[in-house]
């Protein structure tokens, strides 16, 4: 089984999106709505080891479009490396292949679901406010732009429109508690979109007041 302190190679602590803080609480969401829900915690466990592991950082080459991709590589070799057998390697690849918000692939077995849940669950609350902040900076973009009519009717922004962290909130970070496939990952996201809403809503309203 791969650890902790094996993963703390794999991610760079100082990146502030996918970097090693943001798979411990991952781990530690996922193996805590695992156990409610009766899931394969090994498989869970691997898994959030590994979701991020290759293509997420922003140095690595512009990919991380598709990161889940590279990471379920990664992953694959890691896995073999220690003996697994075939089958709980994919249990495991799919897992990674299935988290993310955008990925073709969507999560069929109990465990994606409950690493896709507890991956979402960190993009709410007042860490999903600091990743959705530092991924605006690792991109170049704004904290708060005012977001065209366009944007806010059909999510696409007008040619040279910026790509806040509030277009972010707006476009993604509000539908992600309809998109959880567990009963705990549910509860567990209300107080934290709660926060969510209050925090880009104040935002948003300490921007229209500026000078």
């Amino acid at each position: 089984m791969p650890t902790l302190d094996q993963a703390r190679a794999w991610y760079d602590a100082e990146d502030p999106v996918h970097g090693f803080g943001h798979i411990v609480r991952v781990v530690h969401l996922a193996e805590q709505i695992g156990a409610e829900v009766g899931a394969d915690i090994e498989i869970v466990r691997a898994a959030a080891l590994l979701h991020d592991a290759s293509g997420a950082a922003p140095t690595q080459g512009g990919g991380r479009a598709r990161h889940e991709q590279a990471s379920a590589g990664f992953a694959e070799e890691i896995l073999r490396a220690e003996g697994w057998p075939a089958d709980r390697i994919e249990a495991v690849l799919h897992c990674i292949r299935a988290h993310r918000y955008r990925s073709a692939e969507s999560p069929q077995s109990l465990e994606a679901q409950v690493l896709f849940d507890a991956d979402k669950l960190d993009v709410l609350g007042a860490f999903g406010i600091a990743r959705t902040l530092g991924y605006a900076t690792q991109a170049g973009q704004p904290a708060y732009a005012e977001p065209s009519a366009r944007f806010r009717q059909a999510g696409q922004g007008e040619p040279g429109e910026p790509h806040s962290a509030y277009h972010e909130y707006l476009f993604k970070l509000l539908r992600v508690a309809e998109r959880l496939h567990t009963e705990p990952a549910r509860r567990m996201a209300e107080p934290r979109v709660r926060l969510l809403r209050s925090f880009f809503e104040a935002l948003a309203g300490e921007a229209g007041t500026a000078d």
